[in-house]
């Protein structure tokens, strides 16, 4: 039935299924149930949210691609909340920054070491009874997380290369991996070489929840808050309500979709 809708069961598909033999646990899904959400790149269904990780060190957080992905998941309405792993790696405590900028978002900002063990509590409590996608640049440590949630060796991890600083070995396929407090969680390879797609330029705004209370308080209807006079976001982010590097960095998003925009109409 449902090759006929054009579907194919994704991680995370809730089905229903035709048992063929009990003893040896086989059977046929028959139908795929209606999905709560969809993500194409990587390919999961059903995504209740999704834990970006960053490292404090080794790497070194890549925020642009941090910004990339709390948009893209936003435009899948999908609640996006930030796990700053490897804090025991940074002694001057630079990750305090890291979530000073994105508590202004109103998503949570999780602080832990998979090493030390510190935050970990905090973490799967966000985890329970919900399907989480964990997602990062190579080498944050997600498997590693993983590995340390489940209680057990569920994925191969790696060191960093000191020559790129980035993992020698990284997760190849997605699998959902149930908890043993309550729900699933998928460590994915797909979000390495994310793209923005599906949004348009002057939809981008709208996707930094700390914006949101001021669109409409500009100067020009159309503001899309770069080069405009007595604009209210760029107010607010001189008097540091919004978060400078954010906005510089949707000033960078902003001019490659507009770019991307004019090259799909051309």
């Amino acid at each position: 039935m449902f090759r006929k809708k054009g579907l194919t069961p994704l991680p995370g598909d809730r089905v229903r299924i035709a048992v063929i033999d009990e003893n040896k646990k086989t059977g046929l899904i028959e139908d795929i149930l209606p999905r709560e959400s969809q993500l194409l790149r990587p390919a999961v269904a059903n995504v209740n949210q999704l834990a970006i990780v960053v490292a404090a060190k080794n790497p070194n957080p890549d925020f642009l691609f941090l910004d990339k992905l709390f948009v893209t998941t936003l435009k899948k309405n999908i609640p996006p909340f930030i796990c700053i792993n490897k804090i025991d790696l940074d002694a001057e405590k630079d990750y305090i920054r890291i979530i000073e900028a994105y508590n202004k978002t109103g998503y949570p900002v999780i602080a832990m070491s998979s090493k030390t063990g510190e935050g970990v509590e905090t973490f799967k409590g966000k985890l329970y009874d919900k399907i989480t996608v964990l997602a990062g640049q190579s080498g944050v440590g997600k498997s590693t997380i993983l590995n340390k949630i489940a209680g057990s060796w569920v994925m191969e991890t790696g060191e960093i290369s000191e020559k790129i600083k980035r993992g020698k070995h990284t997760t190849r396929h997605i699998e959902l991996f149930e908890l043993s407090f309550g729900g699933f969680v998928a460590d994915t390879p797909g979000f390495s070489s994310l793209e923005l797609i599906e949004i348009e330029a002057n939809e981008l705004q709208y996707f930094y929840p700390e914006f949101c209370k001021y669109i409409g308080m500009c100067k020009f209807r159309n503001c899309t808050h770069i080069s405009e006079p007595e604009c209210r976001i760029k107010a607010e982010v001189e008097a540091g309500n919004i978060d400078k590097g954010r906005y510089i960095r949707y000033v960078e998003l902003f001019a490659f979709l507009k770019q991307k925009n004019i090259l799909n109409e051309a």
